[in-house]
């Protein structure tokens, strides 16, 4: 992964990645009907962690720093305010208490645009991914679940998929069970655009079973996919074509929805194990939530198509 974005923001170096291992990876954990295979591959997702952890002992290395800075300037402000507070002055109280409001709304300030920053550089791995994601056509599809209707191949895309999900984050709970802390946001990362990789293989493949794939080429037909993930929905052409600009309300929503999924994904990294379950369980219900969601979409206009009302 180059060290900037397509916007020119250089991500963490805590989450970077590589999206062709990624993308492949989670393409094998969802075709696989193995279950213990589907375990064996899951296991590598945490070893795509381990692989950046010089990146996060680098990343650890500078924020320490900051931090070590920021208690001494932090230490110096308090033996300042504690000087001030001695004098017991109406004003003074009246300055503390203005300047405590002033670093908690800039301590907001800084959260919320931390938390930005997160699904932007989220969003650029989701986009740089997504052409890299290996999708069947309706004809492989056929091929390797002969004789099922669009409905029943659809259950079963949903049904590989929420198992997919579920491997991942029992995979990573059970890593972060050994206490790794320095690569916990690694993890996290990897995690997160996992899940976000074997979703959008989904709701590609749910679209190729309806008959219904997004036009364009490689590029443009997953565009269209990211779009759909962020919105719970199948594809919706329109007359400017897809677009993810900088800024934009579908692009918004999609940093909102990688923000929310990384958060879900610390589940995984808790403790003794009860992170492998958490992350399983709670993997599998959004993955086929999101599944069924998109089909239901899918299954209505068909439905609607089948009648002239397409």
């Amino acid at each position: 992964m180059t060290s900037s974005g397509p916007n020119g923001h250089r991500p963490d170096s805590a989450v970077e990645l590589v999206p062709e291992q990624v993308a492949e990876l989670a393409a094998e954990i969802s075709e696989t009907r193995s279950a213990s295979r589907r375990k064996k591959l899951a296991r590598r997702i945490p070893e795509l962690a381990s692989r950046s952890r010089q990146a996060s002992v680098r990343g650890m290395q500078a924020g320490g720093k900051a931090s070590a800075r920021g208690v001494q300037a932090g230490g110096k402000a308090s033996a300042r305010g504690l000087r001030a507070g001695s004098q017991k002055s109406v004003r003074g109280l009246r300055s503390g208490g203005q300047v405590a409001l002033s670093r908690l709304q800039a301590s907001s300030v800084y959260a919320g645009r931390r938390v930005q920053a997160l699904g932007r550089v989220m969003s650029a791995q989701v986009l740089e991914l997504a052409p890299k994601i290996p999708i069947r056509s309706a004809a492989t599809l056929r091929d390797q679940y002969p004789g099922l209707g669009a409905d029943e191949l659809a259950g079963t895309l949903i049904d590989t998929a929420a198992k997919a999900s579920a491997g991942i984050g029992a995979a990573v709970g059970a890593a972060a069970a050994v206490p790794f802390i320095p690569t916990a946001p690694v993890e996290l990362g990897v995690e997160t655009l996992s899940l976000v990789a074997v979703e959008l293989k989904l709701i590609a493949e749910l679209h190729e079973a309806y008959g219904m794939p997004a036009p364009g080429n490689t590029a443009q037909r997953m565009l269209a996919y990211v779009i759909a993930w962020a919105e719970r929905r199948g594809v919706r052409l329109t007359t400017g074509g897809f677009a993810l600009a900088m800024g934009s309300p579908v692009r918004r929503k999609l940093e909102r929805r990688l923000v929310t999924k990384a958060g879900k994904s610390v589940l995984s990294l808790a403790p003794f194990l009860t992170g492998a379950a958490a992350g399983a369980l709670l993997n599998h219900r959004e993955t086929r939530k999101l599944g069924n969601q998109v089909r239901d979409d899918l299954r209505k206009r068909a439905a609607e198509g089948t009648s002239g009302g397409r």
